[in-house]
């Protein structure tokens, strides 16, 4: 695995262009994993941004997944990367599955243009242990979802971004020196606690043993996530208002025995 640290500006994260394009010239460089939106940061790649990245994936002749799972919930405008694709080395995979709730009843899909590796694929799948046969439920879901459920979705981001604007404004009020920027997309709220300069194990044990609250922390994303938590927000308001309360009150106690 190459990795592609993005860069935490005031507002955003940004791609880091020369390293990027670095890697995608490195010989074992064969495919770009792309997450669009991004997690855990929530970007939502622009035209430009994808342009780019597509002409210098073609120039290297590097393939790409596009990982398209969070695209219901862009906050701004979404660009699925069949829009910029040069070519027909690509897929594009995603799901309903969170933005309408149904995991449980399984099921993916995939746009793969190029029809040899689409066969490929397909034969692949079905030597996996019939992975290529979808549950009936999860199909008659996707399909009702996608057909008659746009009104829900948008009612569903609104709320969820009112979620996002509630945490940004309590960790504003708590602790400006975060500088907490609500994303451009999912319902993910990806907090540098760096600045505070805490410890992010007693955190974490104070957090699930003082107040029975779990929020991921960012390590789990590797180095480039350390002191970071990732507070998910896709849930009613209370529950995020609980969690946050918690963490707010875990942050002081740590303040406070320092």
């Amino acid at each position: 695995m190459l990795t592609s640290p993005l860069m935490k500006t005031d507002t955003s994260y940004e791609i880091d262009w020369p390293q990027f394009e670095a890697q995608a010239a490195l010989p074992q460089c064969k495919i770009l994993l792309l997450c669009s939106p991004q997690n855990p940061t929530g970007r939502v790649w622009t035209h430009d941004e994808l342009q780019r990245m597509a002409q210098i994936c073609q120039r290297h002749n590097v393939k790409v997944i596009s990982d398209d799972i969070h695209m219901d919930m862009a906050y701004q405008r979404y660009i699925p990367w069949s829009q910029v694709a040069l070519d027909d080395e690509w897929a594009l995979v995603s799901s309903g599955s969170k933005s309408f709730n149904i995991p449980a009843l399984t099921g993916t899909y995939a746009f793969i243009p190029n029809q040899v590796h689409r066969d490929a694929y397909l034969t692949q799948l079905k030597a996996a242990h019939g992975l290529s046969s979808p549950s009936i439920l999860g199909g008659i879901a996707h399909i009702a979802a996608y057909q008659q459920g746009e009104s829900w979705l948008e009612e569903l981001k609104q709320y969820l971004y009112g979620n996002l604007i509630y945490v940004a404004e309590q960790l504003g009020h708590e602790f400006p020196q975060l500088n907490y920027q609500v994303p451009q997309g999912t319902y993910l709220a990806w907090i540098d606690l760096k600045p505070l300069n805490i410890d992010m194990d007693e955190l974490q044990r104070i957090l699930i043993e003082e107040h029975k609250v779990a929020i991921m922390r960012g390590d789990t994303y590797g180095q480039e996530g350390e002191g970071y938590v990732r507070l998910n927000v896709g849930c009613p308001r209370s529950k995020v208002a609980t969690g946050l309360k918690a963490l707010i009150t875990a942050i002081k106690t740590l303040q406070h025995q320092g």
